[in-house]
């Protein structure tokens, strides 16, 4: 997922030799638009945009913007809602199928490996015929994937569609970021991205809200196979939704003008410039990010925060039950209503990062007039020391003594923290290799997915072993070990990235117009 909040985001205009969208920054938007304009005067053949070209995705009205962006967010929400929502019922799908409990974690657990492994496909796919298409491919498969879930009378058919169908999911989250660059200027793009980044979080955790009630309602027996119907319908909405979009991807509009005029003129010196093969594309996608996360130090650490973070979001989903229906007999609606108080978190860090985060940043570039990539790090700092303050409150209250509201409140600082390490960690990377952006982010995104999927695997048996107390405790002394990460790259991550052959060593990326 590129998947940050800054407005020197990923721009969908600019594709490289690795076959995903790159970084970039508003003057060198306006330096590639006239060098685009010196290229066009020395070859009449090349296919550009005008000034005022209404097929530039840029010159749509802001209402066509706005809906192309609640479409985007809209994706986004119902994969990221379909990974967690199955867990309101895990012990029902589980009794049915007569299996364990690990068995049926599998259901959740592989689904988010799809999340890892589809962006290595579906980044380098869009690039060579579009976002438009991969968007209804993908989500037709997720449609059709989620139906033999609800159908499913044996584990291997649940597992096998539950897998195709998280591949499928991670389109969007590999492509709205992209999408959204294609239409916003890099200045216009801070609230568009806002939304996209919390709908990241509020999606996996309504997930179990609605899942849980779901089952309290139709039952013990059919409530698993309700909650895949359900999300199925959500499929199909979707995957409705994506066929009365427009594609956004300026190069795949341009080729195809391109190939209009070859085709009206019969001159086949018509272009809009060079292409990589799908074949290139992929070959650099699988081979750069594996080369990155094993010898970027200011990579390996951020991908390792954010994989901690991204396990403790699955980890909730299980520990929240274990919790609220273990120790305080809550039922699996009341349960999901638990996960309301990490929403209200993700709420108050949005809040934060609009009101204050953009603006300090702001106010140190105009100060400046320039950006370092560590001025997005304070962000972090706030999250940093609220995740193990959260997760401490949330061990030493999960007591049967102790009232439910306290492992309720920590559910507060927890979404505040987790929201807030993963907008300004995404940003950091983004900054520190402006080049190589997307490689970076594939990298932290495979690492994160493993990470996160792995947590069904251990959860459980970790939490009836250590009760509930020592396991978070172990998971807070884990976090607390983490908290000097930013602080170390706010100081010494200049000189890191002027080490590296990848990162930007340059002291200023982000600079104000003359």
């Amino acid at each position: 997922m590129a998947d940050h909040l800054h407005t020197a985001a990923i721009d969908g205009r600019s594709s490289t030799d690795n076959g995903h969208t790159e970084p970039v920054h508003e003057q060198d938007r306006a330096d590639a638009d006239e060098k685009r304009v010196e290229h066009a005067q020395e070859n009449p053949f090349l296919v550009t945009f005008a000034a005022h070209d209404r097929d530039d995705p840029r010159n749509l009205s802001t209402m066509h913007k706005w809906l192309i962006t609640a479409f985007s967010g809209f994706l986004c929400f119902a994969v990221a809602f379909g990974s967690s929502m199955p867990t309101g019922d895990l012990p029902g799908a589980a009794d049915s199928l007569h299996v364990g409990s690990v068995a049926i974690n599998l259901s959740i657990t592989l689904f988010v490996v799809g999340f890892g492994v589809g962006p290595m496909v579906f980044a380098p796919l869009s690039e060579l015929i579009g976002r438009w298409p991969v968007y209804c491919i993908a989500t037709l498969l997720y449609f059709l994937f989620t139906l033999p879930c609800a159908l499913a009378d044996n584990l291997a058919t649940l597992l096998a569609a539950r897998t195709i169908a998280g591949i499928a999911a991670s389109a969007p989250m590999t492509n709205v970021g992209g999408t959204l660059s294609d239409i916003w200027a890099p200045h216009e793009k801070g609230l568009p991205l806002a939304i996209f980044s919390a709908l990241i979080f509020v999606g996996p955790v309504l997930g179990p809200v609605v899942g849980g009630w779901i089952a309290v309602g139709v039952g013990e027996d059919d409530g698993w196979r309700v909650i895949y119907w359900t999300l199925f319908a959500l499929c199909g909405v979707a995957f409705a939704m994506t066929l009365f979009t427009r594609e956004t991807l300026a190069s795949t509009i341009l080729a195809k003008r391109a190939a209009k005029l070859r085709k009206q003129t019969g001159d086949q010196r018509f272009t809009s410039g060079p292409r990589p093969s799908l074949g290139q594309m992929v070959t650099s996608s699988l081979t750069r990010p594996f080369q990155m996360l094993f010898t970027e130090p200011i990579l390996i650490f951020f991908s390792a925060y954010l994989s901690l973070v991204y396990s403790l979001l699955y980890l909730t989903f299980f520990a929240f039950p274990i919790v609220f229906q273990g120790l305080h007999g809550f039922n699996a609606g009341e349960t999901g209503l638990t996960f309301l108080s990490l929403l209200v978190g993700i709420c108050l860090a949005m809040l934060y990062v609009w009101f204050v985060q953009e603006r300090m940043y702001h106010r140190r570039r105009n100060a400046r007039g320039s950006a370092l990539p560590e001025d997005r790090l304070p962000l972090m700092f706030v999250g940093s020391v609220l995740l193990p303050v959260s997760l401490f409150i949330f061990a030493w209250t999960s007591l049967k003594s102790v009232h439910w509201s306290g492992p309720l409140v920590a559910g507060i600082p927890l979404g505040f923290s987790f929201v807030a390490i993963y907008i300004s960690a995404n940003s950091y990377i983004v900054d520190c290799y402006p080049s190589v952006a997307a490689s970076a982010l594939a990298a932290k995104t495979l690492a994160r997915s493993l990470c996160g999927a792995a947590v069904p695997l251990y959860v459980e048996q970790m939490y009836k072993a250590m009760h509930p107390q020592w396991a978070s405790t172990l998971l807070a002394l884990v976090s607390l070990a983490m908290v000097p990460i930013p602080f170390f790259f706010y100081r010494y991550g200049p000189l890191y990235r002027r080490r590296s052959a990848l990162a930007e060593s340059s002291d200023v990326v982000d600079k104000l117009d003359p």
